[in-house]
Parts: structure tokens; sequence; C-alpha cells
């Protein structure tokens, strides 16, 4: 094999490696009638360079934490990446190449996070990636500013990734270049993919500025390539990008999409189609590659790329040594690295939390959060995070925790800091009024490993970041989403600030735990679920007005919040007429509204709810133990839309909820003219009584 390999120039080696690139993913596309054939075909240079010559991991070991990140943002293109991820060896056969985008199979139609086949992060829609980079960026160098000491930098890697033009189109994009061009990024390095081409036409139609200006004028470090097949020249490019400390780099190639294709190459065709088969032997025989067996390999090709695995090894193996080195100066600084590596969380990491007194009036949940967080974070240095703006709002600041911001001008370093290593230790992370930015970043610091990343806004602009949430829950990705001001309740701010469909619109994801907790001790515990759920994102609702804080001498622990419902307190002998259910802020209103109805002999079951998807994770006897199915008579009462609901009150139950936009008035008001008050709740408790003994 060697001998066959020393046959070829490097020349000749590099040139039959990137057509094998090219040439497994024009067939994989054919075979499977569906796919993005033009962006590998056009790009294969620039990734065959980066993974050949640059990026720094080990394929029998994806997990290896000091690895190099690369996301291939331009996720329509993932057969460049299954093609890279098969030739340098990690655990994806030629077998599942050629199932592409079929039923079963580790190469889906983009690609979707799986570490143990290489696959970083979930692509596809266009400019999350983008922002997952400038997250794991963050993540890097917040862990290595914690760690690194002299002479041991052993959180040292960068992050790469390969972005289209459909990917600098896309607002995110926008918002993640400026936050990562402001905080200085230095190792982080984009591939633009220039191939002038988008789905429906050529980019002239629709995207005409000057983009390396616009990534100067963001603070990036930008080098054009003006030929894609140029290797040398984005080797070059590359060098320049690793040596440039203080910006992150945008690397412009300019590519020809669908390259060698005849007659489909720089055209839209190229571009979500397959060739067809008569241009795919024409483009094979353009170049010399053989039109049969369809995914041919050469040998020199597929020895030459699987030294990636001797690479790896090695690479892999000086960074055990130099940690074990590591472990025997700063022994209690190795154990918690190693803890944070492996996703593990301290003991006592939950000790400090506060347990909060009884009190009629109460206090906000977000600020009864706020408290929570500030007793956590001391004691969990992998928690970061920050807030689009709303910091003085969402009491999202960990004090005296520090800003993570750009160290160089400031002449910030950590004190033991490795030699040359610049401070980006701070855990607050300033975000800016860019929510869709801060939400594909944190999944990118998710994934990325090492960290526990949460975003607040309020929840009304959760909206705006419903993209990564999606994904966010696709992946499991342990991000925890803290939106406040959850509620009609918010008052004056009015219908554009109130939100009303958004708990239904969350509830409808699977895959995300929605946690509405009732006062300060339900939030409490929601923060303690939140910490230690690793595998699926979390969202705190809380509110922005004083809720009660209940009397847990009187009623059931606030613990019951882990079953996602419990029975707050119940009839006598456990009898109830009805059951009355709520969620956040309305959980005091049918706690004061049971008080009346008892006087009047009725007897009502009161159920906090905070969490469906915590209480549909229980057994079937726990969820009858508390809604009991032969107990017909049911309200829920929630400051939301009512869709969903019916699962829970069946079709003799009834729902006080919010099914229309808010008004702009004060608090009160609003709960009043909307129907959350006592007598209200009352009326439809008896008027439910009624319809059931009629």
């Amino acid at each position: 094999m060697k001998k066959q390999e020393s046959r070829l120039s490097r020349g000749e080696l590099d040139s039959l490696c990137i057509n094998t690139i090219r040439f497994l993913s024009i067939d994989a596309v054919e075979k499977a009638n569906s796919g993005h054939p033009g962006m590998p075909m056009g790009a294969a240079p620039m990734g065959y360079v980066l993974w050949d010559r640059h990026l720094k991991h080990n394929p029998a070991n994806p997990r290896w934490f000091d690895r190099d990140r690369f996301v291939l943002s331009a996720g329509h293109g993932s057969m460049l990446l299954y093609s890279l991820l098969y030739l340098t060896g990690y655990d994806l056969s030629i077998e599942e190449i050629q199932m592409f985008r079929q039923w079963g199979s580790k190469t889906p139609g983009h690609p979707e996070r799986d570490l143990a086949t290489g696959v970083e992060t979930t692509t596809g829609p266009l400019g999350q990636g983008f922002g997952n980079a400038v997250g794991m960026a963050i993540a890097e160098a917040h862990i290595a500013a914690h760690y690194n000491r002299p002479g041991f930098r052993i959180i040292d890697h960068y992050t790469y990734g390969i972005v289209s033009d459909g990917d600098l189109m896309e607002g995110v994009s926008s918002e993640a270049a400026s936050l990562a061009g402001h905080l200085e990024l230095g190792k982080l390095i984009l591939l633009y993919d220039n191939n002038h081409v988008s789905l429906s036409a050529g980019t002239p139609i629709t995207f005409t500025e000057d983009r390396a200006r616009r990534f100067e004028a963001y603070g990036w470090h930008t080098i054009s390539i003006e030929d894609g097949n140029d290797i040398e020249s984005i080797e070059r490019a590359l060098r320049a990008a690793r040596g440039e400390k203080k910006r992150p780099s945008l690397i412009l190639v300019n590519t020809h999409i669908g390259y060698g294709s005849p007659h489909k190459q720089d055209s839209f065709e190229a571009h979500g189609s397959p060739l067809g088969k008569e241009e795919v032997n024409l483009t094979k025989e353009k170049f010399g590659w053989p039109l049969t067996p369809l995914f041919h390999v050469p040998p020199q090709a597929i020895e030459h790329c699987r030294r990636a695995v001797e690479r790896g090894a090695d690479a892999e193996d000086e960074w055990k040594n130099r940690l074990c080195a590591y472990a025997g100066k700063y022994p209690e600084c190795a154990r918690d690295l190693e803890r944070i590596m492996a996703g593990a969380l301290p003991a006592g990491w939950d000790l400090d939390i506060p347990s909060f007194p009884p009190s009629a009036k109460g206090t906000k949940t977000r600020v009864a959060s706020g408290q929570v967080m500030n007793a956590i974070a001391p004691r969990l240095p992998e928690m970061i995070g920050g807030s689009a703006d709303l910091d003085p709002s969402t009491h999202t600041v960990l004090k005296k925790m520090g800003d993570f911001e750009s160290p160089y001008e400031k002449g910030w370093k950590t004190e033991g800091a490795a030699d040359g290593d610049w401070s980006y230790i701070g855990d607050n992370i300033h975000f800016g009024v860019r929510e869709h930015a801060m939400g594909s970043i944190l999944n990118g610091m998710s994934v990325h490993g090492g960290t526990i990343p949460y975003g607040a806004t309020f929840l009304i602009f959760s909206d705006y970041m419903r993209p990564p949430i999606r994904l966010a829950a696709i992946m499991g990705t342990g991000v925890i989403y803290v939106f406040t001001h959850d509620s009609i309740g918010l008052g004056e701010d009015g219908t554009t600030h109130q939100p009303v469909e958004q708990l239904a619109s969350l509830r409808a994801m699977p895959g995300i735990v929605v946690i509405r907790p009732c006062d300060a001790n339900e939030t409490a515990v929601a923060w303690r679920v939140a910490i230690e759920t690793r595998d699926h994102p979390v969202a705190l609702i809380l509110t922005r007005q004083d809720v009660p804080t209940l009397d847990r001498s009187v009623y059931a622990p606030a613990d019951g919040l882990r079953k996602g419902a419990y029975v707050l307190a119940d009839a006598p002998a456990g009898a109830p007429d009805l059951v009355m259910i709520a969620t956040g802020s309305e959980v005091s209103l049918i706690v004061a509204a049971r008080d009346e109805l008892q006087k009047e002999g009725v007897q009502a079951r009161i159920v906090s709810m905070p969490s469906w998807e915590l209480f549909e994770a229980q057994s079937r006897g726990y969820r009858d133990s508390v809604l009991p199915p032969h107990i017909r008579s049911r309200l829920a009462v929630e400051a939301g839309a009512t869709q969903g609901w019916c699962r829970y009150v069946g079709d003799a139950g009834d729902v006080i909820g919010v099914d229309r936009f808010g008004a702009s008035a004060p608090a009160e008001v609003m709960m009043e003219k909307y129907g959350f008050t006592v007598e209200n709740v009352c009326a439809r408790a008896r008027a439910l009584l009624e319809k059931g003994r009629g």
C-alpha cells in the first residue's frame, strides 16, 4: 500500500484524495436520488487541506476533549463531512456512505450530532452552525482560562467550520459574527465556500455586499483566495489564521458549485438535486475517474487519509502525558477539570441553595431564581451564561463572578495562567440584543462540553430563538433557558410583550422540559432539576410580579416539582368533589379559591403542575394518584393559551386561560379583566360541579 502511495507525487496524491471526496459525495447523492452534490464538489479541496494538515483530532476517540472542533454549518453539503469522516478512519463505514439519507443510517440528509461517528453538532438550518462555532470557541476560551497553568496549556484547541452563502445571508450569523469579533475569539477560524450560488439562483440577485469588508467591520481577520482549487493558498491562509491571536478569521474561498460537471458547474441545478447518471458519467470521464464500481476509493487515497488515526493517537497520548504531569503539580485543578470533562457534578454543588420562608407577599420567581443561581455558581465553575441585554430584569447576573469579555485591550490575565494566555475567566456573557445568536451559541457551548450554559430573555422573545431551541431539543443539549415576564401579569408593557401562546408552543416541542414554578421554593427545586438534566434543554418560566411563598408546613413540599405535578393540598379524607390544577402564579389563586369553596362545603384537591413533561415521565399509577380518573370535574387555571390542557381536564373539565392577546394596563387590572380572580375561579368550579350533577 505504501509502495502504491510512493509512486505518486504529493500533488498527485492530494488531487486523488480530493477527487475521492468529490466522487463519494456524487455517488451517494445519486444512489439516494436525493441530496446536495454541488457544495462537496466545490469545497472538497478546502475540506481536505483542513482535515489533512491542520485539524487536531483522533478518529479512534472522537470524544477526546482537547480535539479541535469542526462544524459544517453548510449542513446541506453533509456528504463532504461524511466522506472526510470515512476516509480519515472514524466509525463510519463505506456501507453507511452507501446508505446516505436512508432509514436507520448514520448518514442522514443533514448532519445530526453523533460523537461516536465524529459529528459535533446538528446543522442544516442555515446560520445555526455559525453560531454553534462561536459557542464552541467561547467554551474553549473559558475552560482554558479556568484550568491552564504556567507550562501547562491543557486546554488548547481551535474551532473550525465551513460556511456558505446561505449561512452568511441568515441574520443569526450576523448577530454571532458581531459578538465573536467583539470578544476577539482568535481561535475561531471559518472557511467560506464562496461559490456565488444559492438554491434558486446565483447570488448576484440577492447578495452583493462586500463580505470581506463586512466581516472586517465586525472585527474579523479576513483572507481572500481567488481559486478554491489552489490548496497551497488554502494552506497558507489557514496558517495565517492560526497565527492571528486577537481576531476570529474568515477565509473567503472562491469556489465553483458542482466543480467539474460539464453542464451543471456554477448552476443552481447542482445545489439540491442529483446530477443525473449521464452528467455523473461525463464528470467522471472529465476527471479520469472509473465509471464503475460506484463508491470507488483508490487504495492510495484511503491509505494517506487514514494516517489521521496514527497522528491522532500520538496527539492524544502526548496530551495525556501532559495531563498526568499537570495532575502531579496541580492535583485539585486536575480533578476538577477531569470532572467537568466527564460532565459530572461536584459533591455538594447545591448545599447553598436557600430555603424561602412563608410569605403572603412573597417574591417574584425571577428574583428567587437569581438568588438560587448565585448560590449555585460559586460551586460550579462550568456554569456560564447571560442574557440578551436584560440582566437587570431577568436577574441572571452571577455576582462577583466576572464578565466574559475580550481581555486584550484591558490587559487581563488570570493569576497563574499558562504562559501567554489572556483571561476569559468571567462567567457572565453579555450577549447584547441578540436572542437568536444567543440560542445557537448556547448550543455550541453545550456540545463542546465542559460547560453548563444558560441564556435569559423575556418569554415573549423566546420566539426570536426558537430555531436553536428546537435544535437543542433535537440534539439533547443541556442548555438552560431562563424566560421571565411570563404572562399578561407583566402589565403595562402591553400586548407586544405579554406572552400568550409561548408556553403552549414550547410544550409542543418534543425533547424540552418546560417548568413554570409557583413560588420561590419551587423555583429552587426547578434549578436543581435544570442543573441535573444534562441530556435535555430545560426552560424555566418565571414571573415579573410577586407571588406568595407557600407555607410548606401546611402544603406539600416543593420537591414534588420533580414529578411534574403533585397534590399541594387535598380534601379531607382524600375524597374531593373536584380537582383544581394550576401552574406558576396561578397556583396561589387556586389555593385561595379552595379556601372559599371549602366555606361552602365544596371539597377541592389542588394540584401544582409546574411541568407537563416531568409529569408525563411518571408512571401511570402516579399520574392517576394525582389526577384520579374517576374525578371528572377538573378545572385548570393558567395565564396562557388553553391549548393542550384538554389532556388533563378531559371532556368534562374546564380551563381558565388566555386565548386572545393582552393589553396595556397594571398587572392587577389585567388579571381581573381576564378572569384570574378568586371569584371567577370559584364560579367556574361551581359551574363544573353543577354540570357534573346534571
